[in-house]
């Protein structure tokens, strides 16, 4: 299997050398090395370790040095880059100390790369958090231009945190972008797995996207255009070559028994925990009509997010899905969770994933959660909301983007979860970032140019 393999390849990448790194003060930022010949990212921190991403210049050893900013101290590994995964690698970076900054450097002859990471807290600490979020780059005539490139990340790496949430549509492979204005690569629907290599690596590529994540840390989910448009699970014959190719590019290492699982949780203190969700790969045929047997999530990640957000220990609890709760999406049939129609109104024998997320919000008030957020995108536009679905329990939504993608405007939520829309932006590229401390919340939605177009503070129920 190839998600196997290249789990393996991974285990036998981890290679660890004492050494020294210079000591470097300060936690602000620092200038980083532009070479783009090698490309890095690093993902899915906890408090003790970190995946870190690259992908070379040519086959052959890429080595590796990381230690903590302001200390000495490093630790050097290397990992075999082929052409079975298009150059790319993995190494876990570990043990790593909590709530710290480190630095760290790829060579692979005489390209050079270096970037930082944070750590997150331990969970008994209640340390402020901030990150970012948003999702969808690359659509139709939306990808990367010969000049500007991806605009929208100078703005994010102006804004920087702890980490950053990709919440799907990390590529469009079923779109054609080009033109003489367009870098040219992305002019093409994907097919096979180095189509989908090609996508992913002409997105990670742009300069102003490497800066960016050369700056924070990335927790990354798929969406559709992944792989298709709405596609659903194991019925669409592109979605395993889809699937590698994502995790092939991204900082994710799923455990060895299930080298395809991409749904998980981390801690961030005593304030955070994030459970994100995999609304793609486990899901029936959107043209189903709903009832107690249609699933977006697969019974094995239901029981997990339910249990596991029930839980948590943390004061916020924030769940990351790809698709919204409330506004329609889909065209012949929904893809997103709502029956809702175009004015908000819940439909009978509709074909959304209803009877599943209000199963989950029931499961979650009957066990007394509480400071519950959802976080999303897909839909092109940003949008605050608070549900009521139950009287007297509320939980919120989150929604931003896109990065690069033709933008929607706002419409009607599905009434059955009694929403308030606190605001709504549509029309224009954007962003969200959530900041988190011991007295509360604060979202706000930033549109592309780094303009703060709304902010929201919520009050922890205790």
């Amino acid at each position: 299997m190839p998600e196997m393999t290249n789990f393996l390849a991974v285990l036998m990448a981890a290679l660890l050398l004492p050494g020294c790194l210079p000591a470097t003060a300060g936690r602000g930022p620092v200038p980083l090395a532009a070479d783009l010949s090698l490309l890095v990212t690093v993902g899915d921190v906890t408090d003790s370790t970190a995946v870190l991403w690259l992908r070379g210049q040519s086959p052959g050893i890429v080595h590796v040095r990381y230690g903590p900013v302001g200390r000495r101290g490093e630790t050097m590994a290397q990992v075999l880059v082929t052409p079975a995964a298009d150059l790319t690698g993995k190494v876990l970076l570990a043990p790593l100390a909590p709530s710290s900054r480190y630095r760290y450097l790829v060579e692979q002859g005489a390209g050079r790369a270096e970037g930082e990471l944070v750590t997150a807290p331990p969970a008994g600490q209640d340390v402020p958090v901030r990150f970012l979020w948003s999702g969808d780059l690359g659509s139709l005539a939306h990808c990367r231009h010969v000049s500007d490139g991806y605009p929208i990340f100078r703005a994010l790496t102006r804004f920087a945190g702890d980490f950053f949430l990709f919440v799907g549509d990390t590529i469009y492979a079923d779109h054609v972008c080009q033109g003489t204005d367009r870098v040219p690569g992305y002019g093409f629907i994907a097919e096979s797995v180095q189509d989908f290599w090609a996508k992913h690596r002409y997105n990670r590529s742009d300069p102003g996207v490497q800066e960016f994540f050369r700056r924070l840390s990335v927790y990354a989910i798929w969406d559709d255009h992944e792989v298709k448009n709405d596609f659903s699970g194991v019925s669409e014959p592109l979605m395993p070559i889809g699937r590698q190719a994502f995790l092939d590019y991204f900082p994710i290492l799923p455990p060895p028994e299930e080298p395809g699982r991409l749904y998980r949780q981390f801690r961030w203190g005593g304030l955070l925990e994030l459970f994100i969700l995999d609304t793609r790969q486990y899901r029936r045929p959107n043209s189903e009509r709903d009832g107690p047997a249609k699933t977006m999530l697969g019974a094995s990640q239901r029981r997990w997010l339910i249990q596991s957000v029930a839980d948590s220990t943390a004061i916020w609890k924030i769940v990351v899905t790809s698709v919204s709760l409330s506004v329609p999406t889909g065209n012949v049939a929904r893809d997103s969770w709502t029956n809702a129609n175009i004015l908000g109104v819940p439909e009978e024998n509709a074909t959304g994933f209803a009877h599943e997320r209000d199963a989950i919000l029931r499961a979650l008030w009957e066990r007394g959660v509480r400071n519950l957020v959802f976080i999303a995108a897909d839909l092109h536009h940003a949008e605050v909301i608070r549900h009521e679905p139950t009287p007297g329990w509320a939980v919120h939504e989150f929604i931003a983007g896109p990065l690069a993608a033709s933008t929607g405007i706002p419409r009607p939520l599905d009434r059955a979860l009694n929403p308030q829309s606190l605001f709504s932006l549509g029309g224009i590229q954007n962003f969200g970032e959530v900041t988190v401390e011991p007295s509360g919340l604060r979202v706000r939605i930033v549109d592309g140019n780094g303009r703060v177009r709304f902010t929201h503070t919520l009050v922890p129920e205790r």
